[in-house]
């Protein structure tokens, strides 16, 4: 998918870097989960242990909506969950709170979220690994998301690693490859045409090198 994205000049080739899985995908063996994305966009918030937050700068480049806030004051994010989809949440960076736990990722997966990727840090590892539920982060904390974070908007364009990521792009969370992508919808029918192509090509090159081809040449047979 990656190579395709990359074929197609996409920025960042779609791939999400440095969110891995926290919770399994099923049990043995792991497999993908495809679905389209949601998305839930968090920002900085004040309070006594962290009155500091870190700034705005880099959300006020993600969308415009930042004046506008989307969520009503006191709704928890989890209860605007977008059932079959993978729920994305944009995190602050710097940030040291979890802004996913037990019990929103409970709430999320009962309103038939069919993952959730979370570009920042989550908590309760032992309960997000019972939901069976696919859960990516990018690290863990033990701090609540009330201590820096605060729910803003969802269902608007966050920016992920490079990575624009919009409501209703396709998200692939793979767990034998360690890579969640983002394949933009306007993209996807493309994608579904280069992948076979791409993959017959690989499988020849593989086949060459096997049998004593150098790279360079197999490269050269198969993929100009």
């Amino acid at each position: 998918v990656c190579d395709a994205l990359l074929k197609l000049q996409v920025v960042g080739a779609g791939y999400l870097p440095d969110i891995t899985p926290i919770s399994p995908s099923t049990p043995h063996p792991p497999t993908r989960t495809v679905a389209p994305a949601s998305t839930v966009l968090l920002v900085p918030k004040s309070s006594p242990s962290f009155p500091s937050p870190s700034p705005l700068t880099s959300l006020l480049d993600q969308t415009l909506s930042l004046s506008l806030p989307t969520i009503p004051q006191g709704t928890p994010y989890a209860d605007l969950t977008n059932a079959g989809s993978i729920v994305v949440i944009s995190q602050p960076g710097g940030q040291k709170c979890a802004v996913l736990g037990g019990i929103m990722a409970a709430r999320m997966r009962k309103l038939g979220a069919a993952g959730a990727l979370v570009d920042g840090r989550v908590r309760d590892l032992g309960v997000l690994g019972s939901l069976g539920m696919p859960v990516w982060s990018k690290a863990t904390s033990s701090i609540g998301m009330a201590a820096e974070a605060k729910a803003w908007a969802t269902d608007v364009t966050v920016h992920i690693g490079g990575v624009d990521v919009s409501p209703g792009d396709l998200i692939m969370l793979d767990p034998e490859e360690n890579a969640a992508v983002a394949i933009p919808a306007g993209r996807l029918d493309e994608v579904l045409e280069l992948i076979p192509k791409l993959v017959a090509a690989d499988e020849k090159v593989m086949k060459d090198v096997e049998e004593g081809v150098e790279v360079k040449e197999a490269f050269a047979r198969h993929r100009s």
